[in-house]
């Protein structure tokens, strides 16, 4: 009997030490933290004032200043083709010559019949001036007179005449020496040394394309049309262009044109920018995204996005008190990108708020706080925990709640 009275009371004793161990841990206190867990682990930042741009995001295309298809004025076999492709050309530079040989025949007979015309003329001209002295000496009738100055008008207008058309045919003659007419930059050629070009020749023998400067044709949504022109009232807005991470900026350059009417199919505006292009990181035919600056907020309240909560009452943040608790604090957001939030009411320079460690806060919570800047980076070792809060947790959980900040960190 006794035996069993003690077996009986081991086995409770027993049932009650296991009850223990498995009762939950986390009992709120009246601080809002948890019994035996100490204060929550935290990363917060300091909100501050900032000159805070305003941007209009939009996709655009690289669209070439000049293009210009170059092409043969005159039929001709190709002799010489004095470009490389891809090459940066000067305007005025020579690209290519064609064969002049008829074409400086034909100047050199355009030549040859206004010498023999000049000499009709010069003995029309003293056959003038001999009838003028025998009219006034009535040796010859005044209607032969007459007859000698019209003969010598004519000669003179035939003159003329032919200089016209050296005129014209030593123009043609340059045309077989073709000059590029803009500076740029030349594409892959055509049509190669020894074929038979002519004017009539869609493709041309090149294209000649203006690299710098550059221009930029993209779009924006009609509301955004007030804004713009208000920027534009201001000066040339600046632009930007973004590479393919969408983060890196590959050129500035400004606002040229706004088009004159909006495209009633799609809603939206077209904007013309132009580029420097110094360093040849846009190219005509390439999709970009870019940012229009329109404005620029002054001395404005600003704190990490990461801080910006929302909730069925509206937007809030977590703000860490001298106390090291956290209250509830509604805000209200002007504007906010992927990393930073405009504040425009709610919050004051200076204050910290939270922004990793959401899950477990609540008004009055208890917390540790790390500033941003001190965070490790992912790998390194973990965040020792101080010795008064080793302390205060139980010995069986001491390991198990030494990694529960380091993953909150991370």
């Amino acid at each position: 009997m006794t035996i069993a009275i003690i077996a009986i009371t081991l086995v409770g004793g027993a049932a009650a030490v296991w009850s223990q161990i498995q009762r939950p841990q986390q009992v709120r206190t009246g601080r809002g933290g948890f019994a035996g867990d100490g204060p929550v682990p935290v990363i917060a930042a300091a909100s501050s004032r900032a000159d805070v741009p305003v941007y209009l995001d939009g996709v655009g295309t690289v669209r070439a200043l000049n293009t210009v298809t170059v092409r043969a004025q005159v039929e001709g076999k190709l002799l010489e083709v004095a470009f490389k492709e891809g090459q940066d050309v000067k305007r005025g530079q020579v690209l290519a010559r064609i064969d002049p040989t008829t074409y400086q025949a034909q100047l050199d007979q355009a030549i040859a019949k206004k010498a023999q015309d000049e000499a009709t003329l010069s003995n029309a001209r003293i056959d003038l001036d001999r009838y003028t002295r025998l009219v006034a000496s009535n040796s010859v009738a005044r209607q032969q007179l007459d007859t000698q100055q019209a003969t010598v008008s004519q000669l003179e207008a035939l003159v003329k005449l032919d200089q016209a058309a050296i005129d014209n045919v030593r123009a043609i003659l340059q045309y077989t020496t073709i000059a590029a007419p803009i500076d740029g930059r030349t594409g892959i050629r055509q049509v190669d040394e020894g074929n038979i070009v002519r004017g009539s020749d869609a493709t041309g023998i090149v294209v000649i394309t203006q690299l710098q400067p550059i221009s930029i044709l993209f779009t924006l949504p009609q509301q955004q049309l007030s804004d713009v022109t208000r920027a534009m009232a201001k000066g040339l807005p600046g632009v930007e262009a973004f590479g393919a991470d969408n983060k890196t900026v590959i050129d500035r350059g400004t606002l040229q044109v706004v088009d004159n009417q909006v495209d009633q199919t799609t809603g939206t505006i077209k904007l013309k920018a132009e580029f420097p292009n110094q360093s040849l990181q846009l190219w005509p035919g390439q999709f970009v995204n870019v940012r229009l600056l329109i404005d620029t907020l002054q001395q404005v309240v600003v704190a990490p996005t990461a801080a910006v909560q929302r909730g069925p009452s509206g937007v809030f943040v977590f703000v860490v008190q001298p106390d090291s608790t956290v209250v509830v604090r509604p805000v209200t957001v002007q504007q906010q990108n992927e990393t930073q939030a405009v504040i425009a009411t709610g919050l004051q320079a200076g204050e910290r708020v939270v922004t990793t460690g959401f899950a477990r806060l609540t008004a009055g919570t208890d917390v540790t706080v790390t500033n941003a800047e001190q965070v490790p980076a992912p790998g390194s070792e973990p965040v020792a925990t101080p010795r008064r809060e080793q302390q205060r947790r139980p010995p069986g959980n001491r390991e198990r709640r030494s990694e529960g900040p380091s993953s909150t960190l991370l």
